[in-house]
Parts: C-alpha cells; structure tokens; sequence
C-alpha cells in the first residue's frame, strides 16, 4: 500500500515568505473569498484583507482553503478566528482520525479523504481539516486530493445553498468526500474478485495479496466509519443550532451514503477473512496432497527395494552352494558321490524354493 508523504513533514516554515497577515493569495492560500448571501463579492489579494472582511453584515461569510499551510499561517488564522488551541493542534500536528469537536461557537471537523490508484491498485489517504464559525470556513488540506476547488465551484454556482452559511460548506466538504468513496468501494471490489480467482488457482502469491489488501481495507475503515458519528454529532445539533431544513436533508442524504460505504467495507473485511481462511484450507490440502503422493511415492519405492533384495537373496542361495562345491577340495566325499551332483542342484532348488515361500508370505515378492 502506498502512503502520501506524512504532513508534518511537508509543513516546515518557509522563512523566505512574506509575513502571514500580507501573505499574497499564492502558494499554500488556494482560495479565499468573501461572500455575501451566498454570492461572491470580492476578490482579495492579502489574506490580511480577507481577515479585514469581518465581523460583517448579515449574510457575510469568509472562505479560506489552505493546502499544507505552514505553521505560521495557522497559527495567524487562529488569531483573527479565535480558533480554540487544541483544534490548532490537531491541524498543524495532522493525522487525525476523523472526528467532530465544537469549541463554543465555533467548531473543527477532521476527514479522512480516500481515491484509488488503478495504475498500482492501491488506495492513497489524504486528510482534511474544517474549522467552522459564525462568519467564517477555513479548509485546510494536507494531500491533492478531493480537490476542494470542485467544490467551491459547485457551491458559488448554487447562491440559494451558498447562502445557508458555513453549515453549507461543511456538508459540501462531507458530500465530497463520501461521493470519493464510491471509486474505491469499486476498486476494492474488483480486486477481492480477482484475490478469489488467484486463491482457487493455487497461486503462490495470493496470500501476500490478501494480507495487503487487508491492510487498506482495515485503513479505509478507519476514515469511513467514524463519519457515521461525526454525521450524528452534526444531526444532534440541529435544533440547538437552528439548521436549515433543506440543510438538514441534504445531510442526511450524505448519512446515508457514508452508512452504505461503512457497511460495503465491513462486508470486505469479512471476505477478505473469509477468503484467507479458505486460501489456508487449500493450502493446507494441497500440502496434505504432496504428502500423501511423496509417502506413496516412498512406499512404491520400498516395495521395489523389498521385491530386488528378495530376489539378490534367492539367487544368491545357489551361487553359495555352487561355491562350496565348487571348491574341489581332496577331502570332500560329495564330490565322488554318483548322486553328488543331482544332491547338489536340488539342495538349490530347495533353498531357492524355502525363500521364495518365506519372502511370498511376507509380501516381498
């Protein structure tokens, strides 16, 4: 499985940046807009200008997205946005696992944002962070990807949404991410299809797969489920924060989705479990199989050594007697008996004959 880059590592200071406050919108700064009823009305260069914005009338919002901002660009955001420190931590430190925490009127959202990689079948994580207030959203992204741009256009072409405030936003940012889901349910799927043909045709390398694929499984788990409880978090406060009924609605519908992409990746973990088990089984016969053909194949080769030794024996029972009768010593009365000779071939046959009897009966022959 392939990972981004860890985000701290990619947040050092830049110290040949201008200061924070009249840092041009370049770089880290991907957009920030003033908005007002949901329509955007100006274009500022300076984050200092944006910040100027505010407190405004009603129906005026901030929207700053930063892309791996430096610490000191955070730091100046928590300043002008009375950002609770812990949530600031959270967002320089990264690696959070998603969650919702409210700091009196203002609130963090930490995601966990997931797309797959068809070139190495991979999953690749990236993470994003939502500060929330009265008048103000701040994004703050440590990978590519979803690229919340998409979303702001889609927002700015909808004033009617645009304009029911952060809340807005914030279901935007959830819907993006929950919608990025769907291309890796299918990847994943796909290659839990694949693992099972690798599995039934005895490939070698089918177990590292699963045991890989378990991994990004058990990681997008991880950023899928707790989106279940963020949602629950943002339904409680509905009442308690006066939450559009269309708003409302429409975060629902994302609830549902993330529900569904819960269940499919819990389903895969039990596949992939599923099919590790019956890839051991398989292995495991197909281990009892080569025994059972290697004790058959020695058992073959014992009887064939039993079959040549009882056969070297036999043979060698009338090589003996000939030997010693063939030894025409003066002193051996046998060899000047008249029957001396029949004696000797029978005494032979009979040998021969008594160890083919007692091999036979043993199974050697």
């Amino acid at each position: 499985m392939r990972h981004t880059e860890a985000p701290e590592l990619s947040m050092d200071p830049r110290t040949d940046e201008e200061p924070p406050a009249v840092l041009s919108l370049q770089g880290t700064v991907v957009d920030a807009a003033v908005y007002r009823d949901g329509r955007r009305v100006s274009g500022p260069s300076t984050l200092a200008q944006v910040y100027n914005q505010l407190p405004g009338p009603p129906g005026t919002m901030v929207w700053i997205g930063l892309l791996r901002p430096t610490d000191d660009q955070l730091q100046t955001a928590a300043r002008q946005f009375g950002l609770h420190e812990l949530a600031l931590e959270d967002a320089i430190v990264a690696h959070q696992r998603p969650k919702l925490d409210r700091y009196g009127d203002t609130q963090f959202v930490a995601l966990r944002s997931a797309r797959y990689i068809d070139e190495t079948e991979t999953v690749e994580f990236g993470e994003i962070h939502v500060f929330t207030g009265p008048q103000f959203v701040l994004t703050v992204r440590h990978s590519d990807a979803p690229d919340l741009g998409e979303v702001r256009q889609r927002l700015e072409s909808d004033p009617k949404l645009l304009g029911l405030g952060p809340e807005a936003v914030l279901y935007a940012v959830l819907d993006a991410v929950v919608d990025g889901y769907a291309p890796v349910i299918a990847g994943l799927q796909n290659d839990i299809d694949e693992i099972e043909d690798q599995v039934f045709d005895g490939d070698p390398m089918a177990s590292k797969r699963i045991y890989e694929l378990s991994r990004e499984v058990i990681e997008f788990q991880r950023a899928a489920r707790p989106l279940l409880g963020i949602l629950r978090g943002l339904e409680a406060g509905f009442d308690k924060y006066g939450t559009d009924e269309e708003l409302r609605r429409n975060l629902r519908d994302v609830a549902d989705h993330a529900l569904v992409v819960a269940e499919r990746v819990d389903s895969f973990r039990q596949m992939l479990e599923n099919i590790l088990n019956v890839n051991l089984t398989l292995v495991g016969q197909s281990q009892i199989a080569s025994l059972t053909a290697l004790t058959e194949a020695s058992n073959d080769e014992n009887v064939e050594v039993k079959k040549i030794s009882a056969w070297a024996a036999i043979l060698f029972a009338p090589t003996l007697v000939g030997t010693i009768y063939g030894m025409n010593f003066d002193n051996m009365p046998e060899t000047h008996w008249a029957w001396g000779y029949p004696f000797a071939l029978g005494l032979m046959a009979l040998v021969c004959f008594v160890l083919y009897r007692v091999f036979k009966k043993r199974h050697w022959l």
